[in-house]
């Protein structure tokens, strides 16, 4: 094992790697409950698409650890799974059946394009620059997710955000948080894992408390067993999927799960420091044929397109630099074919410290622009500050790719312009026109 996953070539060990890979999957798990809730709205069942999520989640995973060997969780894409349900569904009435059949097409494009290495050469036009603006914009987007989850940040319809009410739930999140960061600041090894254990244990009685009062509790115990349910495996419409009509609902899976898993493995292997010898992500073209088949595996087992995730960010703070990082989580989602309620233990502002000191390790990033060269600046700036701001990836990326362009252009900067760079902008063009 040791040899397998380089552990010492890495500066790591076992039981860094298993804490991180714990820590991974804590800040994860959530998605074994929500991809099902969202996808219920097409009609598909509940416990079929829970099903789904996990076992796309563990031979994800899986695969990243073992083929790729890299430290990064996957599972189906938030913002992916609301696309399939509210925009190919629901918006443009395509049978599930057949929104599945495009989840599985879209993944052998990727499986394609990753084949050929097409996806290794766009990651390695991306300007370093706006490679580290990406690892920053990633990390006050994990950073917004956490104070969201806590309830610390708000919908008011007076300035469209604000702080919520110190009701004991925030409270609870702000123990959590000073803990963790106190613990981190103390160098604690596996002080993510720690604080997510501690502001579980406080959020118990607390919740119970103020919930038997407000009618709602933070930490919502529904039982402990659930059978699996494989109603929706296999259940995709290969030939309607092909349909002239359908082919929008493939590309614009192709194009956002293609920028986000880019953007993610980009801006996680930048903040890590995990890159090769030529600066460049590592095991990148492995990683992306991963995520390809991913995809490909979600169509037929019943779920929406599966993607590398962000919250990665939150096992490789805790030391997790190996796949066995990766199996780690993998195995840990695997139980929950069987023991899903039990994820109710841990509720969301549980992870939510995790996530947003995540956000601290991953601004560093921004010190490496040269933030006195206005074309450079300017770009990087877009791509860092749309992605919290829009709350996705996608159009983060895309802005930062089509302003780096045009500014390079008038200012006489052709060279700074590759032709992997304009295919990306072609692309981005696309998925702003098909979006």
């Amino acid at each position: 094992m040791r040899t397998y996953f380089q552990l010492d070539k890495n500066n790591t060990s076992i039981q860094t790697e298993i804490i991180a890979g714990c820590s991974s999957f804590l800040a994860t798990s959530y998605i074994i409950v929500v991809n099902p809730s969202i996808l219920k709205a097409t009609g598909m069942p509940f416990a079929g698409v829970l099903t789904a999520t996990v076992l796309v989640c563990f031979f994800s995973s899986l695969m990243m650890g073992l083929y790729a060997k890299n430290p990064i969780l996957v599972a189906p894409g938030m913002g992916l799974n609301a696309f399939f349900t509210f925009s190919a569904v629901l918006g443009m009435h395509v049978p599930w059946q057949t929104a599945l059949g495009a989840v599985f097409w879209s993944g052998i494009i990727f499986l394609i394009l990753s084949v050929f290495n097409i996806r290794t050469y766009i990651v390695q036009a991306i300007p370093k620059t706006l490679r580290y603006a990406i690892a920053a914009g990633i990390g006050l987007f994990i950073t917004l997710i956490g104070f969201i989850n806590a309830g610390f940040i708000v919908h008011q319809p007076a300035t469209i955000i604000g702080a919520g009410a110190l009701k004991p739930s925030l409270l609870t999140f702000l123990a959590g948080l000073l803990f963790t960061a106190v613990l981190l600041t103390r160098n604690v090894k596996g002080a993510i894992l720690l604080g997510i254990v501690f502001t579980t244990i406080a959020a118990y009685p607390i919740g119970r408390w103020y919930g038997v009062a407000n009618g709602s509790q933070l930490v919502n115990w529904k039982g402990l067993f659930a059978a699996p349910d494989f109603s929706l495996v296999l259940r995709l419409d290969l030939v309607h999927s092909l349909q002239w009509s359908v082919w929008p609902v493939i590309f614009s899976f192709v194009f956002t799960d293609m920028f986000d898993s880019l953007s993610t493995f980009v801006g996680l292997s930048e903040a890590s420091g995990l890159l090769d010898e030529q600066g460049e992500p590592r095991n990148i073209k492995q990683s992306l044929l991963v995520d390809a088949m991913s995809t490909t595996m979600a169509g037929l087992l019943g779920s929406s397109p599966g993607t590398a995730y962000i919250e990665s960010a939150v096992g490789m703070e805790a030391g997790g630099r190996t796949g066995l990082t990766a199996v780690t989580g993998a195995l840990l989602f695997l139980p929950f074919l069987f023991l899903a309620p039990l994820l109710s233990v841990v509720p969301a502002i549980a992870t939510a410290p995790a996530l947003v000191l995540v956000g601290v390790f991953m601004i560093h990033p921004v010190t490496k622009i040269n933030w006195r060269q206005m074309d450079d600046a300017i770009p990087a700036f877009l791509a860092m500050v749309l992605i919290p701001f829009t709350y996705s990836i996608t159009q983060g990326i895309i802005w930062g790719f089509l302003s780096w362009t045009a500014l390079k252009l008038v200012n006489g900067k052709k060279q700074a312009l590759s032709p992997a760079l304009l295919v990306i902008d072609a692309f981005a063009i696309l998925a702003l026109v098909l979006e």
